[in-house]
């Protein structure tokens, strides 16, 4: 659980959370839009973006596609920040 927890705190992860976060806004979609396209409820969009759940990488996937976005963009996007290291 501590990896986890150190791994919710990073700047990297926090870097690419509101990242995926501006994408959504710059959608103009609700986290309730979002979960409905997620089939999950809003709050999973809010503990993602308040970091107080982390997504495992198929998780990031399904993010990327309900965004309609390519996941390889989160990573370039960690890389152009110099955090992917």
């Amino acid at each position: 659980m501590e990896a986890m927890t150190k791994a919710l705190s990073t700047p990297q992860y926090r870097n690419l959370v509101a990242w995926l976060k501006e994408v959504r806004q710059d959608s103009n979609l609700s986290m309730r839009d979002l979960g409905g396209r997620l089939n999950k409820p809003h709050t999973y969009v809010q503990k993602v973006e308040t970091t107080e759940r982390i997504l495992d990488v198929h998780e990031f996937v399904l993010y990327c596609e309900a965004l309609e976005i390519d996941p390889k963009d989160g990573l370039s996007h960690l890389s152009s920040k110099g955090v992917a290291k």
